[in-house]
C-alpha cells in the first residue's frame, strides 16, 4: 500500500523514548513497520506504545540500558525466534558527555560516551547483522553529527565518539556491499532536543527544526528502494548525500 510503504517490515529503534528516536519510531510505525523500541525508561516507552497503537500500528517495548551488551545479544536471538529477520535498524541513542577540555574529561565520562555512542552500536551490528542480511532489503541507519568533522574545542569526547561511529558504519557498509544491506549515516544537524539544550543552553529552541521534521527522512532511508550505502545523509543540506572524502 502506498500509504504504508513499510508494511510487514520490522524495525529496531534505540533511544526511542524521546527526541529523534521517539519521532522516528512514530513515523516508522505510521509507515507500517512493527517497531521494536529500545530505551531505558519503561514509562516513556509505554507512552510511545500508546501513540503507536493510536496510529493502528504495533510495537514491542524493550526497556534496556545499551551498556548491557549481553542484553543486545539476547535481543538478536529474540528477534530471530519471532521474526527470523530484521528490516530496519536505527542506531539513535547517544550521549553528549561533558563539554570541557580533553584534559579535564574524567575517565567515567569518557567511558560512558564511548560505551553508548560506539561500543553499543558495534554490538548492535554484530548481533543484528545476520537478521539484516536475512531481509530482502536490510537498512541500517546511524545518527552522526557534524562534530565528527569539525573538531571544535571542548567537544572532544563527543567528536571522537562520532568519528569512531562513522568509521564503524562505513566499514560495515563496505563489508555488506554485495548483500541486500545498506548502511547509512544521518547527520540531523541542530534540532530541538534535550541534548541540544544541554549543549547550547542559551539558544532559542524555537529557531531550530524538530525531530518531527527529520522523521520522514528516516523513513526514506529505511525504504527498500533506498539504494546507497556507506555515505552521510545530511539533513542540514536538505537531504544531500555526502561521499566521505580522504583528507587532501
Amino acid at each position: 500500500m502506498m500509504d504504508k510503504p513499510l508494511l510487514n517490515r520490522v524495525a529496531v529503534v534505540t533511544g526511542a523514548s524521546r527526541g529523534i528516536g521517539r519521532a522516528a519510531a512514530l513515523a516508522l510505525a505510521e509507515a507500517g513497520a512493527h517497531v521494536i523500541a529500545l530505551a531505558r525508561t519503561q514509562g516513556a516507552l509505554e507512552s510511545l506504545d500508546d501513540e503507536i497503537r493510536a496510529k493502528g500500528s504495533s510495537a514491542t517495548l524493550v526497556p534496556v540500558n545499551l551498556k548491557d551488551l549481553d542484553a543486545i545479544d539476547r535481543l538478536g536471538a529474540a528477534i530471530y525466534e519471532r521474526w527470523g529477520k530484521l528490516d530496519i535498524l536505527l542506531g539513535n541513542a547517544g550521549q553528549l558527555g561533558e563539554l570541557a577540555p580533553i584534559t579535564h574529561i574524567d575517565q567515567p565520562v569518557w567511558d560512558e560516551v564511548m560505551a553508548v555512542n560506539v561500543t553499543a552500536n558495534y554490538r548492535l551490528i554484530r548481533s543484528l547483522d545476520p537478521l539484516l542480511r536475512a531481509s530482502d532489503a536490510g537498512r541500517a541507519i546511524f545518527i552522526t553529527s557534524g562534530a565528527a568533522h569539525r573538531h571544535k574545542a571542548y567537544w572532544g569526547v563527543y567528536s571522537v565518539s562520532k568519528a569512531a561511529l562513522e568509521a564503524l558504519v562505513r566499514t560495515y557498509a563496505a563489508e555488506t556491499v554485495t548483500t541486500p544491506v545498506k548502511a547509512m549515516l544521518l547527520n540531523p544537524g541542530p534540532l530541538r532536543t534535550a541534548m541540544r539544550r544541554a549543549a547550547m543552553p542559551g539558544e532559542d529552541p524555537l529557531t531550530l527544526k524538530t525531530p518531527d521534521d527529520l522523521a520522514p527522512h528516516i523513513v526514506k532511508l529505511a525504504l527498500p528502494s533506498w539504494d546507497q550505502t556507506g555515505k552521510i545523509y545530511d539533513f542540514t543540506q536538505d537531504g544531500k548525500v555526502i561521499e566521505p572524502q580522504m583528507p587532501a
